[in-house]
């Protein structure tokens, strides 16, 4: 076995290698299976996050994902996954109750999936959100306003903020770039990373959909720590991974 206290370059390598293939690393169980000292694998963390590898967290590091382009752009990535995830998530919606829906590629496949004899009140700061929600015949539809983020699709401004302080929700489905058990839900447009955080305080449970490319992986700005959201609804092969680390923090987990 190569000592890998006597070959830093190989240490490193090795590191980066289990931060592509699994988005995170423990320090401990890092120390023990390279024989080195925590204070070893810490110093080497600290190296691969300034050069943008990963990202320190409370015990470890988790790997940075690369920012995935514009609204646009995205639509079209994992569509048929985003579909999946996104019909498990209109199942999780409460008839008669007012509910918020984020700004997002899977939540907008979420809104198509809503069945049409459901009766609510849906907020959104997505126009095609809201578009997609007047096809709905039961359902009373809110816009917040302002002006639309390319980044995002949806108004986060100080208009979208004003209204938001007047309503309190049921159920609020919140979008995000990336997720880790230790860094919680993160993104990387700061307004709109804002505006979700001000959702989130108006809402009584909170619903994440996710891909698992999304996950683990850390983006720049926080949008919820993990103890914040109470359902996510990942693939089976995410569950199956990370379950006990994410139920850790009373998160119900929902495989798809």
């Amino acid at each position: 076995m190569l000592d890998y206290a006597a070959f830093p370059d190989q240490r490193q390598a090795l590191i980066r290698q289990i931060l592509a293939e699994k988005g995170r690393v423990v320090c401990v169980e890092l120390a023990a299976q390279l024989g080195v000292s925590e204070h070893t694998i810490r110093r080497d963390l600290h190296g691969l996050s300034k050069e943008g590898i990963c990202k320190k967290v409370y015990g470890g590091a988790v790997a940075t994902l690369p920012e995935a382009g514009n609204y646009v752009e995205r639509k079209t990535t994992k569509a048929d996954t985003k579909s999946i995830i996104a019909q498990k998530c209109a199942q999780l919606v409460k008839p008669n109750g007012c509910v918020f829906i984020d700004a997002g590629t899977t939540n907008l496949a979420m809104a198509e999936a809503l069945p049409t004899t459901v009766a609510l009140t849906v907020v959104t700061n997505s126009p095609e959100i809201a578009t997609a929600l007047l096809k709905k015949p039961l359902c009373e539809v809110i816009m917040l306003g302002g002006g639309v983020q390319r980044a995002s699709g949806g108004c986060v401004g100080a208009p979208a903020l004003a209204q938001l302080k007047g309503i309190l929700f049921e159920q609020g489905f919140i979008g995000g770039c990336a997720m880790a058990p230790e860094s919680g839900l993160t993104g990387f447009d700061y307004a709109d990373c804002e505006f979700k955080k001000a959702v989130i305080q108006q809402c009584s449970e909170i619903i994440v959909g996710l891909t698992s490319n999304k996950i683990p992986a850390v983006a720049r700005y926080i949008v919820a720590e993990s103890h914040q959201i109470d359902i996510l609804v990942v693939e089976e092969s995410v569950s199956k991974q990370y379950a006990d680390a994410f139920r850790e923090y009373d998160i119900q987990i929902h495989a798809v």
